[in-house]
């Protein structure tokens, strides 16, 4: 009985996720808490808060740039949209082999539109944190 009721929800929630355009397990509650994270380390690099910034970080990045200040160096040096984006917008999210992907409309300080690509991942607390992001060529014209 138990075993068919979850079903019959998974069903059911699977069901409105598809019907949202999300990706097969993830919710909407997961698309809303993945957006704030990615909006919150945005907001945290517009203020120079490196602790903050850096706490949006899975642990994979948190090691390999080992403090808050190396990771906002590399940020402010390596990915000069995400650091000041001048305008944000959240488009697909998606799961590509394997991994939760937010896509994120920036443009950068020079005013050139950039496709970010958030990789998304549960950390040990079960809250989404920031595992990659990729910056590609928009397809966008303008700002």
């Amino acid at each position: 009985m138990i075993r068919a009721a979850a079903l019959v929800a998974w069903l059911l929630f699977g069901g409105f996720a598809m019907a949202q355009g999300l990706p097969p397990g993830v919710s909407p509650l997961d698309r809303t808490s993945i957006q704030d994270v990615i909006r919150r380390q945005l907001d945290a690099f517009r203020r120079d808060d490196a602790p903050a910034a850096y706490g949006y970080a899975a642990p994979n990045i948190q090691t390999m740039f080992h403090s808050p200040d190396l990771f906002m160096e590399m940020v402010r040096r390596g990915y000069p949209p995400v650091y000041r984006p001048q305008n944000s917008e959240f488009s697909e999210l998606s799961v590509r082999d394997g991994d939760v992907v937010q896509e994120v409309e920036l443009v950068g300080p020079d005013g050139r539109p950039v496709l970010a690509l958030y990789t998304m991942v549960r950390g040990a607390d079960g809250a989404w944190v920031i595992a990659g992001c990729a910056l590609i060529a928009s397809a966008r014209v303008g700002a």
